[in-house]
């Protein structure tokens, strides 16, 4: 993963008001630690070993609460998206952008933006590599690019 935000016009700094800043509680801490870090940091349930997305104190799963966090790959796949072109209130003169499902190599999807994409060769199934993308007043936060 890429400890910096990827190149383009598609990948600004996030407006402040647009994308509060990530809850840390007990639970996301080491989320948010691996993440200034430049490194996914994804729980593992201890019971079922399904990953956990997001990060939460009971394994959607099977419903246990022990897991243990590992350092994910970064990598994935584009499981569905949508390219918005007319953004509204703070994302207004971010458009267009892209809102994506990725579903990581580890299992679970996620809802994100891929960044530095200028209208090239998006479809569902292309791999995707996470990325840091900065937030104007705030740690940054994971999004993701085609590779």
């Amino acid at each position: 993963m890429s400890g910096t935000a990827p190149d383009g016009p598609h990948a600004p700094a996030l407006p402040s008001p647009g994308v509060p800043p990530g809850a840390v509680t007990a639970h996301t801490a080491p989320f948010w630690a691996g993440l200034a870090d430049g490194t996914l940091r994804l729980p593992r349930c201890d019971d079922c070993g399904a990953v956990i997305w997001y990060p939460r104190p009971l394994c959607p799963h099977c419903h246990g609460a022990r897991a243990t966090w590992f350092d994910a790959s970064g990598r994935g796949s584009v499981y569905s998206f949508t390219v918005v072109r007319r953004g509204s209130g703070v994302y207004a003169d971010a458009a267009p952008y892209v809102v994506a499902y990725v579903e990581l190599d580890e299992g679970p999807r996620v809802l994100t933006n891929i960044v530095d994409w200028a209208g090239g060769d998006l479809r569902v199934g292309a791999p995707v590599e996470a990325v840091l993308a900065p937030v104007a007043d705030g740690e940054p936060l994971l999004r993701f690019r085609l590779c």
